[in-house]
């Protein structure tokens, strides 16, 4: 049967586009002060869960909600599943905005919102498609799952719970990174590292009294704030070398003098955190900066030791864990949380390792480096490399839509971000981002391209058929 799926996705444009953006108007961020019964992760959350099922629910899908953590809809019947893989949350939108986060605005062919292309845009294109495919009567003889996830951006716990009470797919994607198909993901460990704020030990030095930098570990953090406490002489000298120093920085800061409290904020540029070379670590570039003025302010360790061995170093050559093989490539660090608060500093890195890696090995390493300044780990978040095999039959099924919809070979690739793919036994990611396209998940100012959305609706509606026909 000879289908134009693009044609069958113009067909539905409009409403397409408008559910998108209704999608996106929705603050789907972890939450959880807002949280009860039904909305383990907040509010936002849940109304963005409950808009997709409902959605589907409108489409004629069978659909289920498992009590606020995740949800599925269904096409299709027999024994298998074929999985999609997608998530409704969002990371906080960051500042620096040209129109607001949850707006939705299109402009030049493209819809501006935390989400679009990370990943509510890709969930509804991915609705549309399971849509399409019911429309046409296709007969299928496996069940198509759409399951939303919840708290992907932060510790999976939705889709964790999800599959704790239904069945795993035989295989699956998940709708959450770059076209054409990403076979491999590097290993993603959220180190928690703490120490002991030292207090001052002279009067003549003034004192950090607190120090907070960065939202989540998956990104670049693009603000930080210090309060130095100390006698005017040396807050006015530390407000004099600031000065000086934004002459040089390429991004905003300011300074403020309060009695006997200094505040200076620091201006970096949000990234994703797999590729923490493509930000400016705020946070980072702030403890850069109080290392010019130690002879008016005493520094902690745990601060030199994150200028020493962490500053502008993203590939972890300075912790001794700059690991790299051929399947998924160097590895990276992002020190995605810097604070200090009271009597202890907490310092979060996002390591997202190859596939490789021997990763007790790394943790021991890193660990060793920073037990001689008084840091130790305290935590540990590992989610575990994942691998499908190339000539696995969805691999090859994928390759093919790939190539009828584009017209191009479907190369393979591997990543450093982390999707839900890995919550399949067997699982790639695929899409939305074409080739060439510039990534903005993450980062102020995210988009997707109408057209792109158009595409890939008709990428996974013939997808959806040719793996579950």
């Amino acid at each position: 049967m000879m289908i134009d799926w693009l044609k069958e996705v113009e067909l539905r444009k409009e409403d397409l586009i408008r559910d998108t953006q209704e999608f996106l108007k929705i603050k789907s961020v972890l939450n959880e002060k807002e949280k009860n019964e039904n909305a383990p992760f907040g509010k936002g959350i849940k109304e963005a869960l409950e808009y997709a099922l409902d959605t589907c629910e409108a489409s004629g899908m069978n659909v289920k909600n498992l009590d606020g953590y995740a949800g599925h809809a269904e096409i299709g019947q027999g024994n298998e599943i074929i999985g999609i893989l997608c998530h409704v949350d969002v990371v906080p939108e960051g500042d620096g905005w040209t129109t607001p986060p949850y707006a939705a605005e299109v402009r030049d062919g493209k819809i501006f919102a935390r989400g679009a292309i990370d990943d509510k845009g890709p969930t509804m294109a991915t609705i549309y498609a399971a849509k399409i495919v019911k429309d046409l009567n296709l007969n299928l003889n496996k069940r198509v799952r759409i399951i939303f996830g919840t708290d992907e951006e932060s510790h999976w716990r939705g889709v964790h719970y999800y599959f704790e009470r239904e069945e795993m797919p035989a295989m699956g994607f998940a709708p959450d990174a770059d076209f054409p198909i990403i076979i491999a993901e590097k290993g993603i460990a959220d180190i928690t590292l703490e120490a002991k704020h030292q207090e001052r030990v002279t009067s003549q030095k003034a004192f950090v009294q607190s120090f907070v930098s960065g939202k989540r570990p998956n990104m670049v953090p693009d603000l930080a704030n210090v309060v130095i406490h100390g006698m005017a002489e040396q807050l006015e000298q530390i407000q004099s070398s600031f000065e000086q120093f934004l002459k040089e920085y390429p991004h905003h800061g300011d300074v403020s003098l309060n009695g006997e409290n200094l505040i200076i904020t620091l201006a970096g540029v949000s990234a994703h955190g797999m590729e923490p070379d493509k930000g400016v670590n705020a946070g980072l570039e702030l403890i850069h900066f109080l290392m010019r003025v130690e002879q008016w302010l005493h520094i902690d360790p745990w601060m030199k030791w994150a200028d020493q061995v962490l500053y502008r170093d993203y590939d972890g050559q300075k912790l001794g864990i700059n690991y790299e093989d051929e399947i998924t490539g160097a590895l990276t660090v992002n020190s995605g949380i810097l604070k200090m608060e009271k009597d202890k500093a907490t310092i979060t890195l996002n390591v997202r390792y190859p596939v490789t890696t021997l990763y007790e090995q790394m943790i021991r390493k890193i660990e060793g480096n920073g037990i001689l300044w008084g840091i130790t780990i305290t935590n540990i978040d590992n989610s575990k490399p994942h691998h499908v095999d190339k000539n696995h039959s969805l691999v090859k099924t994928l390759q093919k839509v790939y190539k009828e919809q584009i017209g191009e070979e479907a190369t393979l690739l591997s990543i450093g971000g982390g999707t839900y793919a890995r919550a399949l036994q067997v699982g790639v990611a695929f899409g939305p981002l074409f080739p060439g396209k510039v990534e903005t998940a993450h980062q102020k100012d995210e988009y997707i391209e109408i057209e792109d959305l158009l595409k890939a609706t008709a990428i996974y509606a013939q997808a959806i058929y040719e793996l579950a026909k």
